[in-house]
């Protein structure tokens, strides 16, 4: 259902975490929210005024020997807990945000594959339904495409029979579905008529991710020109990186108009590679995705893509041919595996979680600790190693941990 709770979250106050504010690093920490808003934050212990008064309104929560991070923003995913956004069913759009708000998740884009228009039509349409604060969940902050104007060579585990070539007219249709919802298209820049659909969604406001492409080096070049500012899993079905042709994957690398999404499951790049995009984009060129599937959350067996049958088994999910489909991770998980491959701290850490994705996005009042913005929170335990704790959007606890 929707969210249709008290629209004056009461005051929560978190002390003695580890705070990781937008500007600096405190441990110990506090943080007050009122009202949906972070009101104030600061080192040491929480002012005796402050613990007061929201002990007597709202709720005081221990947060020692946890980290406290803004919510993680989700930019790339697909479901979750047995829900899909191709199924064009907005009851299942809540409850994958209900899922992903469980691991940290704050905001996410339900994301399309490839189909046939009548169905990203319903898919859209469902995501515009749901779109927003979601009770006990996560914000639906809008809709990602990925696909259908992607380079079928490149296909990997979406359906080649949804997949057809850039057409202006069909972006046009969908980009101004239910009052522009969508916010993030992935195409393949290379592909003709891929120059229409990236002016479309730039005179929208729309981000556009190269993605499942064979873009070489010059024609990823001519993209970013074009304004392309996003890379769809980085190094997944994509050219890789070569000595004499770089590749969409050096361009990636190297080029810092693009932030990369990266999917950090330890199936769909190594640990190592990871280290690489960490180095060469640095803190505010990664973005953490799950590229999540209807099987996260669910028990192994086989997945249904569409109609056609996929394994969950072993932390992943394969086609029969055995190439990747979508993933079953969540982002409290990517954040510990990308901590251990980057040897990146907090503050860098949050940036990859939530602040890149909040500013390529336009999300001004999210992806950051300070005073003033949304109330959007995680706390991991076990000084940020262990299980969410507690996830609070806009003020409002949608998860807590025992």
């Amino acid at each position: 259902m929707p969210c249709t709770a008290d629209p004056t979250p009461p005051p929560l106050l978190i002390a003695g975490a580890t705070v990781v504010a937008a500007e600096e690093l405190w441990s110990p920490g506090w943080l007050v929210a009122a009202g949906g808003r972070i009101q104030a934050l600061g080192p040491g212990e929480a002012p005796g005024g402050v613990r007061a008064e929201v002990t007597a309104l709202g709720t005081v929560v221990d947060g020692r020997g946890s980290v406290l991070l803004p919510g993680f923003i989700d930019v790339h995913v697909h479901g979750g807990d047995g829900a899909d956004a191709m199924d064009a069913d907005p009851d299942g759009l809540r409850r994958m945000a209900r899922f992903h708000a469980r691991h940290g998740v704050t905001a996410l884009l339900p994301t399309t594959w490839s189909a046939p228009p009548s169905a990203l039509e319903a898919a859209v349409a469902a995501i515009a339904e749901a779109a927003g604060p979601v009770e006990g969940g996560a914000t639906i902050a809008g809709a990602h495409l990925e696909g259908p104007w992607i380079n079928p060579a490149r296909a990997g585990a979406q359906d080649p029979a949804g997949i057809r070539p850039p057409d202006g007219a069909e972006a046009r249709r969908l980009l101004d579905l239910r009052r522009g919802v969508v916010k993030l298209v992935a195409l393949a820049p290379e592909m003709p008529g891929a120059d229409e659909v990236i002016e479309e969604c730039r005179a929208r406001g729309v981000v556009v991710a190269a993605g499942h492409t064979e873009a070489d080096w010059g024609e990823m070049v001519a993209a970013v020109a074009a304004g392309v500012r996003h890379v769809t899993h980085t190094v997944n079905a994509m050219v890789g990186l070569g000595h004499r042709e770089p590749g969409t994957a050096g361009a990636a690398l190297a080029l810092t108009e693009l932030r990369c999404e990266l999917i950090a499951d330890g199936h769909h790049v190594h640990a190592g590679a990871m280290a690489v995009l960490a180095r060469a984009k640095g803190p505010g060129g990664v973005v953490l995705i799950s590229d999540a599937i209807r099987a996260a959350g669910l028990a192994e067996g086989e997945v249904d893509l569409g109609g056609r049958a996929a394994q969950h088994c072993c932390g992943a999910v394969r086609l029969a041919d055995g190439r990747l489909a979508g993933s079953v991770l969540t982002l409290d998980v990517a954040l510990r595996n990308f901590a251990a491959a980057s040897g990146w701290g907090w503050p860098d850490l949050a940036r990859a979680a939530a602040g890149n994705a909040a500013e390529a996005l336009g999300l001004s009042s999210k992806g950051r600790l300070a005073p003033g913005l949304d109330a959007d929170l995680v706390l991991l335990g076990e000084d940020g190693a262990g299980e969410v704790l507690l996830t609070v959007v806009e003020g409002r606890v949608v998860h807590r941990h025992g």
